[in-house]
């Protein structure tokens, strides 16, 4: 039986348990970022979203080697939801690091100033404004018109939400001075006072009220009418930039200064601070007027204001290096446990869920909450009967503080965990080293194989129109679809199907028609939808991009697995994936059912080789590069985010498949293998105009 690893300190986990609790802290993100983000509907609150991610950014920085490029730490947001075309952004949204402390955020402005290379008396000023709790979007402006409104959803591309935006008065539909194109990127939020008198017309016409403000925002602002949008009461601050077609200010606060000019509403609030001492006190006086406020707040937003330090700082997969967000605490409430139910994921993983008793906490009511596993269970002591302490910061879903123990029932008893799985009763697994039980069952198991084909077309794999869940589940139910390549056989049962209730000759032709139109998958997408464990959307990419061709990554695969000692080493050498990703993608090809589905699939497909976007403009597009010794004139992290954002690949060893060395002072053993390889060395001259 293996530790409870949540009561471990990071140091002292060992690296088996660490990859354990680390894939299981990435399914756990991955679930409420999605939740969150596509759904308007979160199932924790950000205390509890928060400390997930603190422990997994604790433990990957305790094991690096660990960390997958699918890392929760290197995901934004969640894929747009379906209804709204679809918005690929110029630049990024990204989300924010967080800060939880005043010590984290003295932190947070070492790391900047070590990464600028500026010495520990240098200022830095930085500007500070309150944390709204609405939902981010971005506007496009071409010629002063306002040409497009879009949600972040993935960071990379959100929803098309323009004609929802024209009804805010906030939002102007022309401005006067500005370039040529304006991306300007902000909150949309709804005031307290405005939620209290929407929950009272929902009332009145005994409809369900909102769960909060934000989710009255977000639920209000991704309508397919929007007349119901404009019916709303809905507000918009504006603090950041994405695409320009010129610069408009040198620094965040001019920004903010021009913003204000083309009539744009920004925080009133927002203060220009010298000194770390000034943004704590900004921080101290903000919280104090958190809740007289007349919009929900979750603590502080800090942002580095010279521009040309936000520009070098870059960012980090999902954050930039010149921001962060200072959080404030918890909230707290009591409540009752009714029951705790016990779901099963599409990996079989059991994951027990605690039905409250309906409670306000913060102005928000909240009804269930994940108890994550059964050792966080047993170390709580959690049982049905049990009045809980619960707490939230900002959303909606508590987390499980405490048992109140001088409140539990005589007759209480401590919930036994079930060693059979509730949906098809195939024994229920813990493997040594993993926090999770999971179901034996496999694909005889209801629940994973239907969760395991509705990955499969899920939105942010082949995302197939018409084929949602409760289809797959009919689908597999009648043995139409047994495998993932059933689904493009289904054009065969067309007549059997137009006889199903709820079906017709239209919404079949329709059906075959959106299955047709998904025949020649991106490679990525490809990847990710085989549903291998800890490949996540960031993972497949990095392989596609590695490999190029699905013949080409399969190859590698059967080609590391043929090899007697180190097989691993063939996908380690990637930067960003680790042993324990790598061990799960070869423990994916070495079985022979796997290689079978993949067979198959090729049958069906034609899945198409991966594109890097930047290969026309840049030389280092699909280069391998790799560092070595110290760089004079900028950090190692900053030289490897100059790459990567030229399209290379920088892995961490040298060898056969690396195409540049870039050679810093005192180098060591990697400048003399690459020159026993033949590999091309660069100075750092060299290395600089050579990227230009």
């Amino acid at each position: 039986m293996s530790r409870a690893l949540r009561d471990i300190p990071e140091a002292d986990l060992t690296a088996l348990e660490a990859a354990a609790e680390l894939q299981t802290l990435a399914k756990e993100i991955a679930g409420h970022d999605g939740a969150y983000h596509q759904d308007d509907g979160p199932r924790i609150i950000d205390a509890e979203y928060d400390a997930l991610r603190r422990r997994n950014d604790a433990i990957e920085e305790r094991f690096p080697q660990l960390v997958g490029a699918d890392s929760p730490s290197k995901r934004v947001g969640a894929a747009p939801a379906g209804g709204f075309a679809k918005v690929a952004h110029a630049r990024p949204m990204l989300s924010l690091g967080n800060a939880f402390g005043a010590d984290e955020f003295k932190d947070f402005v070492g790391r900047v100033k070590r990464f600028l290379g500026l010495g520990e008396d240098e200022p830095v000023d930085i500007v500070a404004e309150p944390k709204i709790d609405g939902l981010s979007v971005s506007l496009r402006y071409e010629k002063g018109r306002f040409a497009l409104g879009a949600t972040r959803g993935d960071g990379a591309t959100g929803e098309d939400i323009t004609e929802n935006l024209r009804t805010l008065d906030d939002i102007p539909e022309a401005i006067t001075g500005a370039p040529a194109v304006l991306e300007v990127r902000g909150e949309v939020y709804m005031a307290k006072g405005d939620f209290e008198v929407l929950n009272q017309r929902q009332n009145e016409a005994g409809k369900k009220d909102f769960a909060n403000p934000r989710n009255a925002a977000a639920g209000s602002l991704r309508q397919l009418d929007p007349s119901i949008t404009a019916s709303r009461p809905l507000r918009f601050f504006a603090y950041a930039w994405g695409e320009v077609s010129e610069a408009v200010a040198d620094s965040q606060w001019g920004f903010l200064d021009r913003l204000r000019e083309w009539g744009l509403p920004t925080n009133p609030l927002a203060e220009l601070c010298q000194d770390v001492e000034q943004c704590l006190a900004y921080y101290r006086d903000t919280e104090g007027k958190r809740a007289k406020l007349s919009y929900d707040i979750d603590g502080i937003v800090y942002k580095v204001n010279r521009i040309d330090w936000q520009e070098r700082l870059g960012q980090v997969s999902r954050a930039p290096r010149w921001a962060t967000a200072h959080k404030f605490p918890a909230e707290k409430a009591r409540t009752l446990v009714k029951d705790i139910q016990i779901q099963v994921g599409r990996t079989g993983k059991m994951t027990p869920v605690a039905e409250l008793e309906p409670v306000n906490v913060g102005g928000v009511v909240v009804s269930s909450a994940t108890l994550h596993n059964e050792d966080e269970i047993a170390r709580k002591d959690i049982r049905e009967g049990d009045t809980v302490v619960v707490q939230r910061a900002g959303d909606v879903i508590p987390q499980v503080v405490e048992v109140v123990l001088e409140e539990r029932p005589d007759d209480s008893r401590p919930f036994a965990f079930p060693r059979t799985c509730p949906e098809c009763g195939s024994l229920a697994v813990r493997e040594e080293g993993e926090v999770a039980r999971r179901c034996g069952g496999g694909l005889v198991c209801p629940a994973q194989a239907t969760e395991r084909l509705k990955h499969f077309v899920s939105r942010d794999a082949f995302d197939i129109d018409g084929l949602g869940g409760k289809h797959i589940g009919a689908f597999w139910k009648d043995g139409s679809i047994e495998t993932p390549a059933d689904i493009f056989r289904l054009r065969d049962k067309a007549e059997a199907i137009e006889n199903r209730q709820g079906w017709g000759e239209k919404s079949v032709e329709n059906l075959i028609a959106a299955i047709d139109n998904k025949r020649r998958p991106p490679l990525d997408r490809f990847i990710y939808a085989l549903g291998i464990r800890q490949v996540g959307q960031a993972t497949a990419r990095l392989l596609a991009r590695q490999y190029g061709s699905l013949a080409g990554w399969r190859e590698a695969m059967m080609a590391a697995l043929d090899r007697d000692s180190d097989p691993h080493r063939e996908l380690v050498d990637i930067d960003g994936i680790g042993p324990v990703v790598a061990a799960a993608i070869l423990v994916f090809f070495a079985e022979q059912h796997n290689r079978d589905v993949l067979d198959d699939l090729e049958e069906m497909l034609a899945v198409e080789d991966f594109a890097t976007p930047e290969a026309a403009a840049s030389p280092l597009a699909g280069k391998t590069v790799v560092f070595t010794g110290r760089l004079e004139t900028m950090s190692r992290g900053e030289a490897k985010a100059k790459a990567e954002g030229l399209g290379a690949k920088v892995a961490g060893a040298v060898s056969n498949k690396t195409d540049y060395l870039i050679v810093g002072s005192d180098a060591g053993a990697k400048a003399k293998k690459a020159g026993d390889l033949g590999i091309a060395t660069l100075s750092e001259r060299e290395w600089f105009e050579l990227i230009g």
